[in-house]
């Protein structure tokens, strides 16, 4: 998956009701009042097997001297850009408005696909006068109702239909290992990348990715052989003053797409921001292996013996459910343990491929079922019967019980602490799937 959605269009026309739809969850806050969408949301949606990121931005208002409003219609553009498929909203009620004849002159001079989408169309009244829309220029426009879903089945089989396969770069590259360095601006990412193959650039290659600005590095040195993607390198845009951290983000999603494991750079005296803990739970959710790298660990002053332990101490807490992941103090300029960090990377992608042969997986299972029996729901005692393996890219087991939707999640999470407290996982994230024995 490497395709993006950007919804954009004016304040209070639906955008984040969309959103929402599109995720399944109330993710975005969604009011009547216009403005309410500051920050940038972004998420996955899923529509007939087929999976892509989906950002939602805040209303476009050209022009303004709002300072805000600057700022959102900076972030409108960098979303533009970095796009794949445009959504450009538009409200029937309101009809075409000023703020949407701007929004349409930018739109019209990008060269990706836009669909102009017409809201809240909820009655045979409201199409009629929807029709007015056809005079703004698009070739694609689609009438919806977001808050009902109304119509939103036939946007999503034409955004799905310019999904394509990406196409291999070679096959030995595409067999290897992929790891993305990934964080915000100014946390290390490209002295990281520097610190790794600047010395030794004659061994590595440069090959171009098969999605626009990421660079794969292809590095075989010291008995270890993967790919680097970076996301370090923002290459400027003509005409568009970007909001970095917004484009980093964008950059962050997309190169989780194509790896295996994400590098998610840290900054030591900042801690874990976030943004940060927003980038950690998409690449779990997309279920990449993760290394945290600590970065810049070599200006943190007055370090005790026990420092390290209390920073990762407190790191894990802020990312748990989730903390079975490693955690390294670098320091990127100073080159120290940044080769253990490719190590730890490397462990991390042979868990991610980890299978277990299915009677160990019932041996060690069905005895931590035995002792801590899943909680009796309304009178029924939930059994466990056998557990298997499926053979995903995400290592991902299958529970055959005889009441699979009364398995509730503190036992869910007792049943992966034990996957992970006798098989190592460590860094990788893992799904858990409850079936009728």
């Amino acid at each position: 998956m490497n395709f993006t959605v950007a919804i954009v269009g004016r304040p209070n026309v639906g955008k984040s009701t969309l959103f929402n739809r599109l995720l399944e969850q109330k993710k975005a806050i969604v009011d009547d009042v216009s403005g309410v969408t500051r920050d940038r949301q972004y998420g996955i949606s899923e529509w007939n097997g087929k999976t892509f990121n989906v950002i939602d931005t805040g209303g476009f208002v050209h022009g303004s001297d709002d300072i805000f409003e600057k700022e959102i219609a900076k972030q409108v553009l960098v979303a533009v850009e970095e796009a794949s498929v445009i959504l450009f909203m538009v409200d029937a009620a309101t009809g075409i408005t000023d703020l949407d004849d701007s929004m349409a002159r930018v739109l019209r001079r990008s060269t990706k696909p836009v669909f102009l989408v017409v809201n809240k169309v909820d009655n045979n009244e409201r199409l009629l006068e929807a029709s007015e829309f056809y005079s703004m220029g698009f070739d694609q426009v689609f009438f919806i109702a977001s808050a009902s879903g109304s119509g939103t089945g036939e946007l999503l089989d034409a955004v799905t239909e310019l999904m394509t396969e990406d196409v291999n770069i070679d096959e030995h590259i595409a067999g290897l290992p992929k790891f993305a360095i990934i964080g915000q601006p100014n946390v290390g990412k490209s002295s990281l990348l520097n610190a790794l193959i600047g010395e030794e650039r004659s061994i590595v290659s440069d090959i171009a990715g098969t999605t626009r600005d990421t660079i794969h590095t292809h590095y075989n040195l010291f008995q270890k052989e993967f790919v680097l993607i970076d996301t370090a390198g923002i290459r400027r845009k003509a005409k568009v003053h970007e909001d970095l951290e917004f484009y980093s983000v964008i950059r962050a999603i997309k190169a989780m797409d194509e790896a295996d494991v994400c590098l998610l750079l840290l900054d030591a005296e900042k801690g874990i921001t976030a943004q940060d803990l927003n980038i950690f739970s998409l690449a779990a959710k997309k279920g990449k292996g993760i290394v945290l790298l600590v970065n810049k660990w070599d200006l943190v002053k007055n370090k005790q013996t026990n420092t390290a332990k209390e920073y990762e101490d407190q790191l894990k807490k802020r990312l748990a459910p989730f903390s079975d992941v490693p955690v390294l103090f670098i320091s990127a300029t100073e080159k120290t343990r940044i080769f253990k960090a490719i190590e730890l990377a490397l462990e991390v992608y042979e868990n991610r491929q980890r299978r277990i042969p299915t009677s160990k997986l019932n041996e060690v299972m069905l005895k931590a079922v035995a002792t801590h029996h899943a909680p009796v729901v309304r009178g029924h005692a939930v059994k466990i019967k056998f557990v298997t393996q499926l053979p995903t890219a995400v290592p991902s087991f299958a529970f055959f019980c005889n009441f699979p939707d009364d398995i509730k999640t503190p036992y869910r999470n007792y049943l992966e602490n034990q996957l992970r407290k006798n098989f190592n996982f460590s860094g990788v994230s893992m799904r858990l799937f409850f079936r009728k024995k």
